[in-house]
């Protein structure tokens, strides 16, 4: 079983493709997930090389992409909002894909850790962006960061009346 963080990275991957085809070729792109021995030897380091990540986990990974991918709009939108230097459209693919799956996973899926997503894209970033980019990425997140756990807050007062 692959751990989560490898799961996050081969998202992340999928995420990248599916943004640079446009959503085109969803079959190619879960397919190429599977070869996980070429991600290593181009250079791809895994959280525990040892560990093998399933199908099951693959499959996961392309679940998690394709949530994000399909929340492209909502996860511009506010990264518009709050980012007064660039424009999502601006930002390098990479560090664009990283936000949107941070974005995705701290306001979408069940049960979020929000602070967790926000460390995992700055590592992220640092593996696989520019020497600048983990800062932008983080700055960037920690304003979303604040906004989810406004929003949590607000909810879980409004449940207590």
């Amino acid at each position: 079983m692959g751990s989560p963080r490898d799961i996050r990275r081969l998202a992340l991957m999928a995420l990248y493709q599916l943004d640079a085809r446009a959503g085109d070729d969803t079959e190619l792109i879960r397919s190429s997930l599977d070869d996980t021995d070429s991600f290593l030897s181009e250079g791809l380091e895994f959280a525990d090389p040892s560990s093998k990540l399933s199908e099951r986990d693959r499959d996961h990974a392309f679940e998690i992409a394709s949530g994000a991918f399909a929340n492209i709009e909502a996860a511009d939108t506010e990264l518009n909002e709050l980012s007064t230097e660039w424009a999502v459209h601006r930002m390098p693919a990479m560090d664009r894909a990283i936000l949107r799956l941070a974005h995705y996973e701290m306001t979408k899926v069940e049960d979020p850790k929000p602070k967790a997503s926000v460390n995992e894209a700055v590592e992220l970033a640092k593996q696989f962006s520019t020497a600048d980019s983990p800062g932008f990425v983080n700055g960037l997140l920690d304003k979303v960061l604040k906004r989810v756990l406004a929003q949590a807050d607000h909810a879980a007062g409004s449940a207590e009346i």
